[in-house]
């Protein structure tokens, strides 16, 4: 009986202790879930804190992008609206405004600069220091001045040593002339003015400073290549002048007259392809071409081309090289006119010669836009690009430089002037006359200085 007792208690306590023990547990699981959901409902609003934040940020960031692009896209409005060829009242504030508004942008947002015309290069873009230049827009002109008419060119070390050094040899030459400069591509001239504050005239504004000033005497001397387009606008502003001068004088442009076709050769035309390609052996390391053709050497002058009657010119000059016996001298255009001067036309007639090393120089007054990317720029359609594409030449090669830095080229630009001059038949040429014989004589001291100083020796 006792033992029994004692079982039954035994299986009672056994009983309660699992059954308190079962009680723990769950009571345990319960704190144990309780916690979890307390954590996991934590985790969650973190979560939706994190997302939060990232919706705040992301649209931070969308909110930042386009007011940044807002601010790129006014600043490619306002390059748009100087990018024109036509003057008017609002120019110069233009102009200024495009300037401001682009160094208030951050160089990300600078990047973003977009338009019809706009870019980040217009402003971006490093050709050099204006300040090496001179716009030649002074008053105090005189009686007699010497306009020197340029398309012109946004690069500024090009312009101060190709257009720039034309003007410096003029005034050289006639110092009793003033030289004034003018550009007759106004989106040059916008473009100019807005980046470095450098203020140049176009054609009516040189005029009427000419008018202003009471010049009497006028002499106008265009760079440009030939008698085209671009001469022919120039003409036809000064035709609108001449009854305020009493005596107007136009000058040959760098070839000379154009002739009826590709066998008309001149003077002119044999001065500068003798003048370029003894500048272009020179840097390449040659004595002369006929040495650069023995060494495989072929030397591609590249123009503008044009649509004008003109372009004859360019086959004239290839006739030309050909006369001097230059049998590794060719004569390209950029514009693809006339037709036998395109890229890839002249690729053609370099290989069929048997050349494998390539030399590019441009056949122009100025190393500017055309120089740099159409000829030697990286894109895939420059010049140089093409001939590397070819797969045809061991060596493609560049020179950036302008005809206008070419001493030979600058003295047939003297020579021009005079014949100018002379042509006025006034006191004019009186004044042209004194200078030379001025010069002469300085010339003749200097030589019988020389003389006795060796005679010392």
């Amino acid at each position: 009986m006792k033992n029994k007792t004692v079982k039954a208690l035994a299986l009672a306590m056994a009983v309660a202790t699992v059954t308190m023990m079962g009680s723990a547990s769950i009571y345990a699981s319960d704190d144990t879930a309780e916690t979890a959901t307390e954590e996991t409902a934590d985790t969650e609003e973190d979560a939706d804190a994190a997302d939060t934040e990232e919706d705040a940020d992301a649209a931070d960031t969308e909110e930042a992008s386009d007011d940044d692009q807002a601010a790129a896209d006014e600043v490619a409005a306002l390059i748009d609206k100087i990018y024109v060829q036509e003057r008017n009242d609002t120019t110069d504030e233009d102009c200024k405004a495009a300037k401001e508004a682009w160094d208030k942008l951050t160089d990300a947002q600078k990047e973003l600069v977009e338009g019809e015309e706009a870019s980040p290069e217009y402003f971006g873009a490093d050709t050099g220091d204006a300040s090496k230049d001179d716009p030649r827009n002074q008053d105090e002109i005189g009686e007699n001045e010497l306009l020197v008419v340029s398309f012109g060119t946004s690069f500024n070390d090009s312009r101060a040593q190709d257009i720039k050094g034309i003007e410096d040899k003029l005034q050289e030459a006639y110092p009793d002339w003033s030289v004034r400069r003018a550009f007759t591509a106004q989106i040059i001239i916008n473009h100019v003015e807005a980046r470095d504050d450098e203020v140049i005239d176009n054609m009516d504004q040189a005029l009427d400073r000419a008018v202003a000033n009471g010049v009497k005497n006028l002499v106008v001397q265009p760079t440009h290549l030939m008698h085209g387009a671009e001469y022919d606008e120039m003409v036809e502003a000064i035709d609108s002048y001449k009854d305020k001068f009493e005596s107007v004088a136009i000058a040959e442009p760098m070839l000379g007259e154009v002739g009826d076709d590709a066998t008309v050769i001149n003077d002119d035309k044999k001065a500068v392809a003798q003048a370029i390609t003894d500048e272009a052996c020179k840097i390449a390391g040659y004595d002369s071409m006929e040495a650069a053709a023995e060494d495989g050497t072929a030397f591609v002058f590249m123009g503008h081309g044009t649509s004008h009657t003109a372009n004859v010119t360019y086959d004239q000059m290839q006739t030309q090289m050909d006369d001097l016996g230059f049998t590794n001298a060719f004569i390209g255009t950029v514009e693809g006119e006339p037709e036998d001067t395109e890229c890839q036309a002249v690729i053609a007639k370099v290989k069929d010669a048997g050349f494998k090393k390539v030399v590019l120089r441009p056949l122009m007054v100025v190393a500017g836009d055309h120089a740099n990317n159409d000829m030697a720029g990286d894109d895939d359609d420059s010049w140089k690009s093409m001939f590397e594409a070819s797969g045809e030449f061991d060596s493609v090669d560049c020179q950036i430089e302008g005809l206008g830095r070419i001493e030979a080229v600058e003295d047939l630009y003297v020579e021009h002037t005079k014949a100018a001059i002379d042509s006025l038949g006034t006191d004019a040429e009186a004044t042209t006359d004194d200078a030379d014989a001025e010069a002469t004589d300085d010339t003749a001291a200097d030589d019988t200085a020389e003389t006795t100083e060796e005679a010392a020796e």
